[in-house]
């Protein structure tokens, strides 16, 4: 555990400069006198660190020194090998890249590990596009992808579902979410999500924007997708189903398939169960529900009911017309 540590703060040394005492702590999850008794040990092992006292100081590796060890476990080696997906590095342009680190990464790996490393790759594939989909079109992926890097404002003519829009966006970077390519960038002084599919052109402007230091795409994005989840279901209807009806309810979607899970409802004598499922709206239930045929009833709210009862005398006339 001790040796793990070391290794970690050679690591964080090197890679990050100088640190304080406080943040090498707070990093291993130890006490400020336990990291100093690890710095002692890594002097005494040749390890050449520099300490500066002062408010300012803490510990540094002396300028132009570097250790020749990776710093990786076999599990951590498998874990870059499995994290490097060919098929979205390929889309942004850094397939060939992707090749070469995975080389250069081999050849640092101690041999007994090389196999274990590579085995990955030909034993786990990952394919993130849902069945009987293709990938979403990336025609402008690649320039977005150089804009986000290099911080470069963009100017987008995008169809939203109000229609063509222009706007100027700084692109602060780019989500991969079931297949489908987002950037998340700011316009008008708002963080947005924009569909990359969705974009008509694309016009690079020449300009550099600042990227707000405090902006985490990580955060942003879980909170806008638990955002628009909450807000995309506003009602919700009472059902009845047959067992197969409760079945193919499940497919409609996960919050409905938690919604059933959590009713526990138990079948009446006829094997039919009563649950209470979110909806986005009458339209839209309306339409998913009369795809189950008569393997489930709308209960309630009436507007559903009727909705219903309405597609399917529509239906029927268009059958019993010859």
């Amino acid at each position: 555990m001790q040796a793990s540590r070391l290794l970690s703060i050679l690591m964080l040394l090197q890679t990050r400069g100088r640190m304080s005492a406080q943040s090498l702590a707070a990093e291993m999850d130890v006490s400020v006198r336990t990291i100093y008794r690890d710095v002692d040990q890594l002097s005494a092992s040749g390890v050449p660190v520099w300490a500066d006292r002062g408010r300012l100081g803490g510990f540094q590796l002396q300028p132009g020194w570097r250790t020749q060890l990776t710093g990786l476990t076999p599990a951590e080696a498998q874990a870059v090998f499995m994290a490097g997906l060919p098929g979205p590095a390929s889309q942004l342009g850094l397939g060939d890249a992707l090749g070469s680190a995975q080389l250069k990464l081999l050849a640092a790996l101690p041999p007994g590990w090389q196999d274990d490393a590579q085995r990955v790759s030909s034993r786990f594939h990952l394919d993130p596009v849902d069945w009987y989909r293709d990938p979403s079109p990336i025609d402008h992926l690649p320039a977005v992808a150089r804009a986000v890097w290099t911080e470069q404002r963009l100017k987008i003519r995008y169809e939203s579902w109000q229609g063509e829009v222009e706007r100027e966006i700084d692109p602060l970077g780019l989500v991969l979410k079931a297949g489908t390519w987002y950037v998340v960038a700011r316009a008008s002084g708002k963080v947005r999500t924009y569909r990359l599919s969705n974009i008509r052109k694309l016009e690079g402007l020449g300009e550099p924007f600042r990227r707000p230091r405090e902006f985490s795409l990580e955060d942003y994005w879980r909170e806008s997708t638990r955002r628009f989840e909450a807000e995309l279901y506003r009602d919700t209807a009472l059902l009845r189903a047959s067992a197969r009806g409760l079945k193919r309810l499940r497919n409609l979607s996960v919050a409905v398939a938690a919604a059933i899970d959590g009713a526990k409802a138990r079948p009446d004598a006829q094997g039919w169960s009563r649950v209470t499922i979110p909806i986005e709206s009458i339209e839209h239930a309306a339409g998913q529900l009369l795809a189950l045929g008569p393997e489930v009833e709308a209960l309630a709210p009436d507007a559903l009911r009727q909705r219903l009862a309405d597609l399917a005398r529509r239906t029927a006339a268009l059958y019993h017309q010859s």
